[in-house]
């Protein structure tokens, strides 16, 4: 399983960080050379957007897992961009 968080660091001063976001990205097709993942994203309130914290659940399908673990983030964020929200 692979474990992404996402903080904000003002200023870059790790003493000051908060986290915004992480995703769970988990392989369900036994590593496979195409593999099919399941994820949860949850994300913090965003009080800039009025944004409220939320989860979301969904999958990416028939990724080439030869590819850079970025190549995999990648069509993860763009899912959850896509993704229905549950609010919190």
């Amino acid at each position: 399983m692979l474990v992404v968080t996402v903080e904000l660091w003002p200023g870059g001063i790790g003493a000051l960080r908060r986290p915004l976001g992480t995703m769970h990205i988990g392989n369900v097709s036994d590593l496979a050379d195409l593999s099919d993942y399941r994820i949860i994203a949850m994300e913090t309130a965003n009080p800039l957007t009025g944004t409220p914290p939320g989860i979301a659940k969904f999958s990416v399908l028939a990724h080439a897992r030869q590819q850079r673990v970025w190549a995999l983030l990648q069509r993860a964020c763009e899912e959850a961009m896509a993704a229905d929200w549950t609010d919190l």
